[in-house]
């Protein structure tokens, strides 16, 4: 075991006060672990009270150790070229000269190799499992509904390229003790009987797990609150004061905030927090879509995404929420029409029975996910601020990471160190 100096050990044991950066799953999360620990935490947002607009509301609501390769892999940037091309795709880049973009473009190319695939994939199955399974002792331990349901996730393709793609995924997921099973068009049909998947197959990842995230936001929320966590609203931070290499504390136009750590858990607007404090963190807001569709007809029975078309499908109780894209257009909620019109063309593509009338009078959500070049969150302790803490850039991630993620910050602020290997996951590798 690694030994901590006494020095070190000493400041760990004597935090009593964390600022927490940011009320999304992350943040929420990393509040539960560091108040269960005796600290007292104060959650800073610049969301107003009651607000459920964010990633961590919208998002598909999926928990998935099926995905164990990161953004950054070998092939995605031939498929992101010619992705460009199409109007409807789930990719876009809005072209634009903006530094941060382009030195973001260059870390994510030098990133997208069969290296970054190999290390990170052991350290993103291990984190997924663990994070899968606090879902579930939360929910149990905390007595909390947040309709967490471990039914895994399908994986369907209708064509060959796709089928070859998967099925060699699934071989190497089986390799790291994933249950998987691989279904024909027949057995998707009746696996699928409502909606009546018209697909070539489908890859059954057993291991995964969906919650209702926005049952999730605001029981865990509810829950800090009766535990003591206090809550500023409506604080967005224009300024960090900074003294002999130390946060001194975090201002809003109304407020100061003084504690003795403070972890930035702020998202696609975590970048632009740490600039005054000469911190590289490059983070890019990949901006995703969803529409939900209440209390549908016919319903889907397991989670799925569409892998040709880059959608997520998943059944919320009596709802259905439909997800997908990937736009980098800069902190920009804005809806892109087309981008929504590839989403809404996709689904009736794979399920004969679904009626695309179901769309109309929908208002498209919107919301900013945080990605890294790497495809690897930041999470850990700053370099150069010695009471600055990371957890952000989870991308599509954020919410099947978040409580792994609280917990292993947690781990880190006050032993250290943490049950898990973080190197990768330095909020400063690119420095």
């Amino acid at each position: 075991m690694m030994m901590i100096p006494l020095r070190r050990a000493f400041r760990f044991y004597n935090m009593k006060k964390a600022i927490v950066i940011g009320s999304g799953a992350v943040g929420l999360c990393t509040a539960y672990f560091l108040q269960k620990e005796g600290v007292e935490v104060s959650v800073v947002s610049a969301s107003k009270k009651g607000d459920s607009d964010g990633c961590s509301y919208g998002n598909a609501g999926m928990i998935v150790p099926s995905h164990l390769t990161p953004l950054a892999a070998p092939g995605v940037i031939r498929k992101g070229i010619k992705w460009l091309l199409d109007p409807q795709s789930p990719l876009y880049i809005k072209p634009r000269l903006n530094a941060d973009l382009i030195s973001w473009l260059w870390h994510f190319i030098q990133s997208s190799n069969t290296r970054n695939v190999q290390e990170a994939g052991p350290l993103l199955l291990e984190m997924n499992v663990e994070s899968r399974d606090l879902f579930k002792s939360i929910s149990d331990k905390e007595a909390l509904n947040y309709h967490y349901e471990r039914g895994g996730l399908m994986m369907l393709y209708k064509t060959n390229a796709y089928q070859d793609e998967e099925e060699h995924l699934a071989e190497k997921a089986r390799e790291f003790g994933l249950e998987i099973e691989v279904l024909n068009a027949v057995q998707l049909r009746d696996h699928e009987n409502q909606l009546e998947a018209d697909v070539l197959g489908g890859v059954w990842y057993k291991s995964d797990a969906h919650i209702v995230p926005q049952r999730f936001m605001e029981e865990i929320t509810d829950l800090l609150v009766k535990k003591g966590v206090q809550f500023h609203y409506d604080k967005r931070i224009d300024s960090i004061v900074k003294e002999n290499g130390r946060i001194k504390s975090i201002k809003s136009l109304q407020e100061e905030f003084e504690a003795d750590e403070y972890i930035l858990c702020s998202g696609s607007w975590s970048q632009e927090m740490v600039k005054t404090l000469q911190i590289n963190l490059p983070i890019q807001a990949g901006k995703g879509y969803h529409l939900h569709i209440p209390s549908v007809p016919l319903q889907l029975k397991t989670p799925s995404i569409l892998c040709e078309a880059k959608v997520a499908m998943t059944p919320m109780l009596n709802d259905l929420r439909i997800s997908g894209t990937m736009e980098f257009a800069g902190l920009d909620l804005s809806v892109n029409k087309n981008r929504v019109e590839g989403i809404k063309n996709s689904v009736d593509k794979y399920f004969k029975k679904f009626d695309k009338n179901l769309f109309n009078g929908l208002i498209p959500w919107a919301g900013l996910r945080p990605v890294s070049p790497d495809g690897l969150p930041y999470i850990g302790r700053s370099k150069s601020i010695s009471n600055l803490s990371f957890n952000t850039g989870h991308a599509m991630m954020g919410l099947s990471f978040a409580p792994i993620s609280g917990k292993v910050l947690s781990e880190i602020l006050l032993n250290g160190r943490s049950k898990i290997n973080t190197d990768r996951l330095d909020p400063e590798r690119f420095n």
